[in-house]
């Protein structure tokens, strides 16, 4: 206890520190001091920005790959989350040297780079997507940020606000392209989004403050950054150090493979198999952001006061099994809507993993659990879109033609999706796989301590995560919430 509470007052000591510095003038421009603002209104700019090119994306993807559509979704996403998972660390060992305002600039920049090229070159459009995974680390970057700016008992409410922000930029942002998309053309929608995308930038360039002082930072800018700090896979060998580590390892894993998978693949799934029009997949993406949002606050702070941390992680899981098991068998509308409300209430179950985490770990422990919970999640969401799209791809589902302009499905398409539940016993074969996956996810749950004690070595781990001395990396702490959507829009 005493130790905990040393390492409380030197948090405290050196965020009054940073604020001192910021006061006296020794941070970078910006409007007024660094911010949680900042960050939200960075994150939402980039992602509503992603969001307006959601209809035209799809429609774009299958132009492009007519005959494996899913399949290349599949490798363009993979190879862009394998991407962001391999150079996550090294981003961040550098922000901790450079500074948060000049990685924010670019990770924003080139994930952003690739939307004007939607209407000059598809195929460029789609190559630098995958390329991009390199820098596609916006998230990281930006709960670093707020690492820098706010003490530990106010992080969990400011990461939230972040991610909150994230679903809502994606509430009405793919409703508002779809309608000028059919109403002025998808061309005017990129130029929109690239405007947007560009006001991102001038917004980070002007108004954002740096949260990372000068004279916070390391002497030299050429301070060596070794192989620990940026080595990607550090916190995964630590896995079989505990039973019980294992055990929400393996959960994780089994968990959010179908889901990255899922999140990479399921909106070009209503759109070409089940023939929902653009107005369609973003109400669709609406109503399931708002509900994931209610479930992830009210209904998750019901369920852990009324059946506590695992019996909630049990709950979760139950319900993912089920709406991944319904989109593999359904084959009508209506019930990829009923599947939806499911899976908004699935979204549960990794707040609730990072929660039994956060509060089983010892005080100084917390950052080699959560860092290993947050790898895993990282190598799914490379293996997840690829897993997906190769499922796809054995199974033959693909379409002849994609829905017209109008949102409307052609005769010869229609045709299609009438034989499809005759010529398939499984019309979504990915998700019948997730769902199984899932299912050995919730047995393996099962065997999880109901206290357990995370009996973790976080000597070396302490080198990894916290580069150059500061009490924060790039990775959060377990109780920031992932986005609901990430990167499925893409």
């Amino acid at each position: 206890m005493t130790q905990s509470k040393k390492k409380k007052r030197a948090n405290r000591s050196l965020l009054l520190a940073k604020k001192s510095i910021i006061k006296d003038g020794g941070t970078a421009q910006g409007f007024g001091a660094p911010s949680v603002y900042h960050a939200v209104i960075v994150i939402f700019l980039e992602f509503f920005a992603w969001g307006l090119l959601t209809a035209p994306t799809l429609v774009v993807l299958h132009e492009t790959f007519p005959k494996h559509t899913f399949l290349m979704n599949g490798l363009i996403q993979g190879v862009k989350g394998l991407l962001s998972f391999l150079s996550a660390p090294l981003i961040g060992a550098l922000s901790d040297v450079w500074g948060r305002k000049s990685f924010l600039l670019l990770t924003v920049f080139f994930t952003c780079a690739p939307i004007p090229l939607m209407k000059i070159s598809p195929w460029w459009y789609f190559a630098v997507i995958s390329v991009s995974g390199v820098f596609a680390v916006t998230f990281s970057v930006v709960f670093a940020y707020v690492a820098d700016i706010t003490q530990e008992h106010e992080r969990s409410m400011a990461y939230g606000l972040v991610s909150a922000t994230f679903a809502a930029s994606l509430v009405t942002s793919p409703a508002i392209g779809a309608y000028l998309g059919r109403v002025y053309g998808d061309g005017l929608v990129v130029v929109l989004a690239s405007a947007i995308a560009m006001l991102d930038i001038c917004f980070i360039l002007v108004a954002v403050p740096e949260s990372l002082p000068e004279k916070m930072r390391p002497a030299s800018w050429g301070a060596p950054i070794s192989w620990e700090q940026a080595d990607p896979f550090a916190s995964l060998r630590k896995v079989g150090q505990d039973s019980t580590v294992l055990l929400i390892c393996i959960t994780v894993f089994l968990s959010y493979l179908p889901e990255a998978g899922q999140y990479s693949s399921f909106f070009l799934y209503l759109r070409q198999i089940m023939g929902f029009s653009p107005e369609s997949v973003a109400a669709f993406i609406a109503v399931l952001g708002l509900l994931s949002i209610v479930a992830q606050t009210v209904v998750l702070s019901l369920l852990m006061r009324s059946i506590g941390n695992k019996n909630t992680i049990l709950l979760g899981l139950g319900f993912q099994i089920l709406q991944l098991a319904w989109y593999g068998f359904g084959s009508e509308p209506w019930m990829m809507w009923a599947a939806g409300a499911l899976a908004a209430m699935s979204s549960i179950t990794f707040p609730a993993i990072s929660a039994l985490v956060s509060r089983t770990a010892e005080p100084d422990q917390q950052g080699v659990g959560q860092g290993m919970v947050t790898g895993i999640r990282g190598l799914c969401n490379g293996l997840g879109p690829a897993l997906y799209g190769f499922i796809f791809y054995i199974f033959h589902v693909e379409l002849d033609a994609p829905p017209d302009g109008n949102g409307d499905t052609p005769v010869h398409t229609q045709a299609h999706l009438q034989l499809l539940p005759q010529s398939s016993i499984i019309p979504g074969p990915p998700f019948l796989f997730g769902a199984c996956s899932v299912l050995l996810a919730l047995l393996v749950a099962l065997f999880i301590p109901e206290q357990p004690h995370l009996g973790l070595r976080p000597g070396s781990w302490k080198k990894h995560s916290s580069p150059h001395g500061h009490p924060h990396s790039l990775r959060p702490p377990g109780e920031a919430k992932e986005p609901l959507l990430q990167d499925s829009n893409v």
